[in-house]
Order: C-alpha cells, then sequence, then structure tokens
C-alpha cells in the first residue's frame, strides 16, 4: 500500500473508532443516573461503615446517601460529558481493540494473523479486570485518603474530582493487566523470548513495584497490592504462554 492508502485505512478506522465511542457514550447519557449512582456506591459503602460524622454533611443517615458538591457551575455539564465519554470509550473498548488490530493486520505474516480474536478477547477481559478490581479497592483507597487528611478535616468531595480519581483508578489497573498481553504478543513475533524474560523476572518485579507505585492515583498500599501482585503473576503467564509457543514451534521444525 502507498502512504495516502495507508492514510485513508487509518482515517476510516478512525472514524469507526469515534463513531462505536459516540454510541457508547450517548447509552451512558441515557443512563447517566444510574452510572453515577454506581459510581459513588463505594463512598456510601464506606460512610455506612465508619461512625457517623466521618464523611460529614456528605452523607445523609435519613435517606442513607452521600452527595457530591460542584464549586463551578459548568462541572456538572462538564463532569456529565466526562462520564460520558470514558463511558463510551469503555463500552466501544472491543471495537477499538479490533479496529486497530486490523490496521496492523497487513504488515503480518499469515501465521501471525490467526491470532486477532484472542489478542482482542483477552485485552478487554483483563482490561475490565482491572477496572473491576480497581474500583473493589476504591473504597479502602477513600478511606485511606481521608483518615490521612487530619482529624480535624471534613471531606466534601466535588463531583468532578471524584470522578477523576475513578477513571484514573480505573485506566491504571486496566493498563497495567493489559501489559502482559503485549509481552506474549512480543514473543509471538519474535521480539522477545521467554528465556529474556525469566532471565529479567527479579528486574521486572523491582519495576512492576515502582510502575504500580507511580501510576496508582490514590497511593495507598492496598491499591498499590492489588495491582503490583496480578501484575507479576501476569508476567510469569505471559512467560509460560509464550514458552508453550516456543516448545509447538520447535517441534513443527523438528517435523
Amino acid at each position: 500500500m502507498s502512504l495516502f492508502d495507508h492514510l485513508g485505512e487509518l482515517r476510516m478506522r478512525i472514524i469507526r473508532s469515534g463513531l462505536a465511542i459516540l454510541i457508547g457514550a450517548v447509552l451512558v447519557v441515557a443512563f447517566y443516573d444510574t452510572v453515577l449512582g454506581w459510581l459513588v456506591k463505594p463512598y456510601g459503602d464506606l460512610c455506612r461503615r465508619r461512625p457517623p460524622g466521618y464523611c460529614g454533611d456528605a452523607y445523609d443517615p435519613a435517606t442513607d446517601s452521600v452527595s457530591l458538591v460542584f464549586l463551578d457551575p459548568v462541572e456538572g455539564l462538564t463532569t456529565r460529558l466526562r462520564v460520558a465519554f470514558y463511558g463510551g470509550i469503555i463500552l466501544a473498548l472491543p471495537v477499538l481493540l479490533w479496529q486497530l488490530w486490523r490496521f496492523v493486520v497487513p504488515a503480518l505474516h499469515k501465521s501471525e494473523k490467526r491470532y486477532a480474536l484472542g489478542f482482542v478477547s483477552s485485552s478487554v477481559v483483563l482490561f475490565l479486570t482491572g477496572g473491576l478490581i480497581a474500583f473493589s479497592t476504591l473504597e479502602r483507597a477513600l478511606e485511606f485518603l481521608i483518615d490521612w487528611a487530619g482529624a480535624d478535616v471534613e471531606g466534601i468531595f466535588q463531583v468532578g474530582a471524584y470522578i477523576r480519581l475513578v477513571t484514573l483508578m480505573v485506566v491504571a489497573f486496566g493498563v497495567g493487566f493489559t501489559i502482559p498481553v503485549m509481552l506474549v504478543f512480543l514473543q509471538l513475533l519474535g521480539v522477545l523470548t521467554p528465556q529474556m524474560l525469566l532471565g529479567a523476572w527479579r528486574y521486572a518485579i523491582v519495576g512492576t513495584f515502582l510502575i504500580a507505585a507511580a501510576i496508582t492515583p490514590s497511593g495507598d498500599p492496598i491499591s498499590l497490592l492489588a495491582l503490583s501482585v496480578p501484575m507479576v503473576v501476569l508476567y510469569f503467564v505471559a512467560i509460560l504462554i509464550g514458552r508453550l509457543v516456543q516448545r509447538r514451534r520447535q517441534r513443527a521444525e523438528a517435523a
């Protein structure tokens, strides 16, 4: 393909990806109140679990609900648009990964193209798994942040800041969980070998904890361990998959 053909192909993939995100964003806007209530649930669970007054005026025991505030007149609108955009990306994730794969496929050999379904499905599953784990640790992360704010400090969360924290947590965990997929893909292409990854396992473990500490927005130890330990396990799983593929190729060449 010529340069203009590649640009035309890229434009088509971007347009399809944009339409998928737009459709997902419209769905999130249609159910925005339900989505926002689901995002605020960890904060509400924390306020119910801790003694009265722990969350200040944010928690109303009479209605058993928590409330967020906004200080900017346009913050409510921008937060709604931000939630719709991020939610649209998550809903359109299979389409986005498929479009990315279809753009890369022409540069691959026929034997490498058959991994398309596994690449897309495993990336989606791992990203969503990481996001769910991040969401499950959010209550402990909020508790850590509130406790370290001080006894004489009363927290009233802005809706934009709260959504930003949740989004960063989900993205950090999701991306961290999909790194092993890239390691497997590089082994399939021959860029890396299982022996190379296994030989660097000590550096990988230290680097994983450092990366997890850097990308974990809350900075609490529970979220750090919830991200770094599965990443280390998935690192060795990627080595195992690469070794199995390597042995199968060696037997095929011997035959």
